[in-house]
């Protein structure tokens, strides 16, 4: 995948980096969730884009050199970490319109060209870099598909957290006899399901106790300025929807964590039933994780009137599933139509179901947690194969050193930052005959 890059992955990756960036410049769009609700302080003149550039910089620069370099380069596979953190910026510190999407162009083309160069670098080392950071990825799915839980616990408490721990343990284990390769997928629907059906039954039952009923008007949604915002910028934000699925479809990019290394593996199956199997599992993955994302992605949505790059994040799933490009397009772009256009009642659920809106933040924050422990014990997997018990004390070091000098490095991005300095060590250690292979 490094290599032979086709003209349409050029054109693809270059117009969807020109399109994003775009959006960030003109506030329709952004990728960093935390971003999303400054923008409207700059769009309203209480916030200079120097300010807010400087914000986006320093909430995306350790993802960017981190999970979205170290899982580019272990997978073969765009992400959004890489693609999408950096048109974030560049669309945010273009002073102009029209500067926005030539800055993401040439991002993309040199994300595309450049690859090629830092795959040969790294795999003529003597310490195997691209091999090591491979295992990084190994318990990201299973990891990330805890997130539910941590989600209950912290909303709900410990007694119900436990009860829902127990009961997906044992759908689990159901699955793992039945169908192995959904275990992950279907232990985090699992999870999902129990989250959502307690929600619903904590507002059922605060809605039954009240002694008078609460009378919902049917004015205005205080929601609605936002969400015209939001579909004013409606054709932009259908063009990247139906580029990114594009960019899925031609395999090229991956959506987020949970599908990236098993499309990894799908693309360097010679089986295409094998084929055909990961990239639905893929699928699969990557649309749970976006029914995850909804309660967070629609609430800032439809409170700032700043919508996600790749939207509900359907997108992605979608464009893996297409069976080419063009349908992919149209399919892409139709579901950024169709989120768009029920975002007003998404909102007027959420004000009916408060608990599902509160979970939001416990959603977020959860998911967080899990990937923060998905990934560094796959940091500390990789950097023991790269280098044993020298790779694991130097990525441990690394995550000690950033914890106790204050945290300098986000926990989710320390862990691949551990590894890939690991990486980097132990070359130099060999060539000064520090650090001798086995």
């Amino acid at each position: 995948m490094f290599d032979g890059y086709s003209a349409l992955d050029f054109i693809v990756v270059i117009a969807l980096c020109a399109s994003s960036a775009f959006l960030s410049n003109i506030g329709a769009a952004v990728f960093h969730d935390g971003i999303r609700p400054v923008i409207p302080e700059f769009i309203e003149g209480r916030m200079k884009r120097p300010e807010l550039a400087s914000i986006a910089f320093g909430l995306s620069v350790g993802f960017i050199a981190s999970v979205g370099i170290a899982f580019t380069i272990s997978t073969k596979l765009l992400n959004p970490w890489l693609l999408f953190l950096s048109t974030d910026i560049l669309g945010i510190i273009a002073p102009k319109k029209w500067l926005a999407p030539i800055f993401g162009g040439i991002w993309g083309a040199l994300c595309l060209s450049s690859l090629g160069m830092i795959n040969t670098a790294l795999t003529s080392l003597p310490v195997d870099m691209i091999t090591g950071l491979g295992a990084l990825g190994d318990p990201v799915i299973a990891g990330f598909s805890l997130f539910p839980l941590i989600a209950i616990f912290r909303q709900f408490g410990a007694k119900k957290g436990i009860i829902s721990t127990v009961v997906t343990l044992l759908v689990r284990q159901i699955v793992v006899i039945t169908v192995p390769n959904m275990t992950d997928v279907l232990q985090m629907l699992t999870g999902i399901v129990i989250l959502i059906g307690l929600a619903i039954f904590t507002d059922v039952k605060a809605k039954k106790e009240q002694k008078e009923t609460a009378v919902v008007e049917e004015g205005e949604n205080i929601f609605t300025q936002r969400i015209n915002r939001i579909k004013k910028n409606l054709p932009f934000l259908m063009i990247t929807g139906g580029l990114i699925a594009v960019a899925c479809n031609i395999g090229v990019f991956a959506g987020s964590e949970v599908s990236i290394y098993t499309l990894a593996d799908a693309y360097k199956s010679v089986d295409p039933s094998t084929t055909s199997e990961l990239v639905n599992q893929a699928a699969l993955a990557e649309t749970m994780r976006s029914l995850g994302f909804i309660p967070l992605i629609a609430t800032t949505a439809i409170t700032t009137g700043v919508y996600g790059v790749a939207g509900l994040c359907f997108v992605y799933p979608i464009g893996y599933l297409m069976p080419n490009p063009i349908f992919a397009a149209i399919a892409g772009a139709a579901v950024i139509f169709i989120e768009v256009m029920v975002l007003g009642l998404i909102g007027k659920g959420f004000e009916k179901l408060p608990s599902i809106k509160d979970a939001s933040d416990s959603i977020r924050s959860s998911m967080i947690t899990a990937m923060e422990f998905a990934l560094l014990i796959g940091s500390v997997n990789a950097s023991i194969q790269m280098g044993g018990t020298t790779g694991f004390f130097i990525c441990a070091m690394v995550y000690f050193i950033n914890e106790l000098t204050g945290t300098k490095i986000m926990k989710m991005a320390i862990g691949p930052v551990g590894a890939i300095t690991a990486g980097i060590l132990l070359n130099i250690l060999h060539v000064v005959g520090l650090f001798p292979l086995l």
